[in-house]
């Protein structure tokens, strides 16, 4: 089936449950080229086997398959509590776009999509997800459950988030982790959407906040969702442009050609410094490059949440 026109005809993000059936089921036909080579099929009913676990529940036929232990899940057991975080500032609308396809998303429609495939992935291994949302104020929080209602209504306030128009607004994101970090009281995994754009002194109390989440021994995955093209290497046709900051109204006329070489420099630097501050603190750091697939997206998942468990 045709992303993009399942996409065009789902007018707007109304359709985003269907979109992310569709990613997850094309990642998973695409596992046998990775890593989880012949889990694909089995993955919703197992967990990989650690060591001193019994073997009493290891299943034989898949470790033909796959040389790798993984013990057979049941329903009463504590299945992983996830907590995905969405950056819904101003910039975070960025390209402004009326009309989406499946490789033509602004950063926000790329983060709802990576996020409802996530929450596919999470339903499909029986996980509670619980979603905040936040800008210039804290704009949504529900908290972690596995329910199809639930799943359902995090899906649709994923589609409102996308389609309304948020100008001018500027965010604090560390207040907001700071009151995320006081809701989740039981161990989770959390993941974060933002273009981190921020202040060097928010930059500073960003990582505060992060740290407060992996005090209370939360698995924090930081996915930095950028435009590569536009944002890291300032690619424009050498004409002059207006370039507006959404979330403040400024803007500067110039020739992007004047300032390309000096600004990939700096955005080098400042992306380099982030990656350092994210190993400094043990918080996973993904590039998300909305012209990207959303393979690495699960990926990372997949990875991630074998470690946790």
């Amino acid at each position: 089936m045709n992303l993009r026109q399942e996409l065009n005809k789902a007018e707007g993000f109304n359709g985003l449950g269907l979109l992310a059936k569709q990613v997850v089921e094309g990642f998973i036909a695409g596992m046998h080229k990775s890593p989880f080579h012949g889990f694909s099929s089995e993955f919703a009913e197992h967990k990989i086997y650690n060591r001193g676990e019994s073997t009493r529940h290891i299943d034989w036929k898949l470790y033909a398959k796959t040389d790798k232990l993984y013990t057979k899940r049941y329903d009463d057991e504590t299945n992983l509590r996830c907590h995905i975080i969405i950056d819904n500032s101003s910039s975070m609308h960025y390209p402004e776009m009326s009309n989406f396809s499946i490789d033509n998303l602004n950063k926000i429609a790329f983060s709802a999509l990576a996020a409802a495939a996530l929450m596919q992935m999470l339903k499909k291994q029986r996980d509670a997800v619980g979603l905040s949302i936040y800008s210039d104020s804290y704009d949504f929080y529900a908290q972690e459950k596995g329910s199809e209602r639930h799943h359902q209504m995090l899906l649709n306030q994923l589609s409102e988030t996308v389609i309304s128009k948020n100008l001018n607004k500027e965010t604090e994101t560390y207040t907001y982790l700071h009151e995320i970090a006081e809701k989740i009281h039981k161990r989770s995994m959390i993941f974060l959407f933002t273009d981190m754009f921020q202040t060097s002194e928010d930059e500073i109390r960003l990582f505060e906040a992060l740290r407060h989440l992996k005090y209370n021994k939360h698995e924090v995955i930081l996915f930095h969702v950028f435009d590569k093209q536009k944002e890291y290497a300032f690619n424009f046709d050498n004409t002059p442009k207006r370039f507006i900051d959404v979330e403040t109204g400024e803007y500067i006329n110039l020739y992007a050609d004047s300032v390309k070489h000096n600004y990939s420099k700096r955005v080098e630097a400042y992306f380099s410094a982030l990656k350092l501050k994210c190993v400094q603190y043990k918080i996973k750091y993904v590039e998300a490059d909305i012209n990207d697939s959303f393979n690495h997206i699960l990926t990372t998942y997949m990875v991630e949440r074998q470690k946790f468990a």
